[in-house]
């Protein structure tokens, strides 16, 4: 049996990470720009998160949602607390897929209806209704296309409230920063107009905080930079620092009801222990801060550039637009810099490093792709 070959890999196997650098099996140093898909939020291998990862292993690795686990109810409080949503309820899951079709599904439950609005270039994942919601055919089987999901254009206030007006939206699922659409930003105007319309016709307004969240815009959550209050708030990613694990934060207005979510994996003990790990780390090295003054320095630097035609986004998740294809310069800047870094469609570069990245890390980065140019 060999593997399903879905992935345009790099000929290249990483095998050991520090921080904001990364090591191939041939011993050849990294500067890593992509974080592993904006996952690694504390950095690679921090002495604080694999003590407490294997501490945690040594005592109890997995058990299911049947008993008590004190993990995950310090872990909501310890998330409600950071994060400025302590009346909300957590429920933990293992992907932002799962948490976005189950946004999805305790909006339906709640309003008892099925539209959903969604942005254009938006990405929610690859699960049923998460994938339906995410503006690209391509990766959404006939089986998903099921109706429900309406796109609009991301800011186009009007467009949504004449939607919203009709009074048969379920939700509205909204990336405060799209990350695979092309570090697209929602405006502060647009996001406290769809916060209204939602309330005044009935429907829930779910962030999807998967990408930008999790301190990496230089707040907690993106939304927070818009003063606005949505009634779900997914979360992945950056969570747990490489374990796999998500979260829905749930509004006080839900209602709970025995049996109508349900997880095998989701928050077991190792889940939770890393997750703790992760909170503790960026508190102590104050990295939300960090992400926003660092962020702010980087795309400065970036601005000036050859051949970018815009520089965009917020704290350490940022894009560079250039004029044409950007798959020749990430191969480069792999293979003759040695440096990771994402993409968006075609000529969009993004950048979603950890969220420790130092000034000096940055003017690295800042050199190497001015060697490559």
């Amino acid at each position: 049996m060999d593997l399903f070959n879905v992935y345009p890999l790099f000929d290249v196997e990483i095998v050991k990470g520090r921080g904001c650098h990364v090591w191939d099996s041939e011993g050849r140093e990294y500067l890593d720009l992509y974080g592993g898909h904006a996952v690694i939020s504390i950095g690679h291998c921090h002495p604080h998160y694999v003590e407490a990862v294997g501490a945690q292993l040594q005592r109890l690795g997995f058990y299911s949602n049947s008993v008590q686990n004190h993990l995950q109810t310090q872990l909501a409080e310890r998330l409600g607390r950071a994060s400025g949503y302590d009346d909300y309820h957590l429920f933990l899951v293992n992907s932002g897929a799962e948490a976005n079709e189950n946004a999805l599904k305790l909006a339906s439950f709640h309003t008892g209806r099925s539209r959903v609005l969604a942005a254009g270039h938006a990405f929610h994942g690859r699960t049923s209704l998460a994938v339906e919601a995410t503006d690209n055919p391509r990766i959404a089987a006939p089986v998903n296309r099921s109706g429900h999901v309406t796109f609009l254009p991301l800011n186009d206030l009007a467009a949504f409230e004449a939607e919203l007006a009709r009074g048969d939206v379920a939700a509205v699922i909204v990336e405060c920063i799209q990350g695979v659409g092309g570090i697209r930003l929602a405006t502060p105007a647009f996001m406290q107009g769809l916060r209204r319309a939602c309330t005044e016709h009935g429907a829930v307004l779910i962030c999807d905080e998967i990408q930008c969240g999790y301190g990496r815009s230089g707040r907690f959550f993106a939304h927070q930079h818009m003063d606005v209050r949505p009634d779900l708030v997914t979360v992945a990613k950056g969570i747990a620092n490489g374990f796999p694990m998500g979260g829905v934060l749930i509004g006080p207005q839900f209602e709970a009801v025995y049996g109508q979510l349900g997880t095998t994996f989701g928050g077991n003990h190792l889940a939770c222990a890393a997750a703790l790990a992760v909170l503790d780390v960026v508190e102590e090295e104050h990295l939300v801060d960090n992400a926003a003054a660092v962020g702010s320095y980087l795309m400065e630097r970036l601005a000036d550039v050859p051949g970018v035609k815009e520089v965009r986004g917020r704290g350490l998740m940022i894009g560079l637009e250039f004029a044409s294809d950007i798959k020749e310069l990430r191969r480069r800047l792999v293979y003759e810099q040695h440096v990771f870094t994402g993409a968006a469609g075609t000529n969009i570069l993004r950048l979603l490093p950890p969220l420790c990245l130092s000034r000096a890390e940055a003017d690295d980065f800042v050199e190497r792709l001015h060697r490559v140019l």
